[in-house]
């Protein structure tokens, strides 16, 4: 098994993440978005599954230093704007590589699911 991580290194989240894989040795592929975006279809996929609100750390202070609380965008302008500006993301994005799988958030619960398979 392996899976893919999305977020920053600073997020407290996403460091969990990477322990709770690394302590149970499964491989991972760290995309960290100060080095590299988050690429669009793969943002499409999160999208897809759990909307494009669950995406979006409302409660960050990304968030609300970017002046978005108030503004109405539409989903392309918002995929746009995830791409740019990717800490405005919940973190982390967890995909597993072959399979379906795909969290968003500290979901430990899915994951040991996974790692049970």
């Amino acid at each position: 098994m392996e899976v893919q991580i999305f977020g920053v290194k600073k997020s407290a989240d996403t460091r969990k993440a990477l322990r709770f894989f690394a302590e149970r040795r499964v491989k991972t592929h760290f995309v960290d978005f100060d080095e590299r975006t988050i690429a669009l279809g793969e943002l499409r996929r999160f999208v897809q599954k759990f909307g494009l609100d669950a995406l979006i750390d409302r409660e960050g202070k990304a968030f609300a230093e970017s002046g978005l609380k108030y503004s109405t965008l539409s989903e392309q302008r918002w995929l746009e704007r995830l791409m740019n500006e990717p800490w405005l993301l919940r973190m982390p994005l967890v995909r597993q590589i072959g399979a379906n799988g795909l969290s968003v958030g500290v979901a430990e619960s899915d994951w040991k699911a996974w790692v049970a398979k």
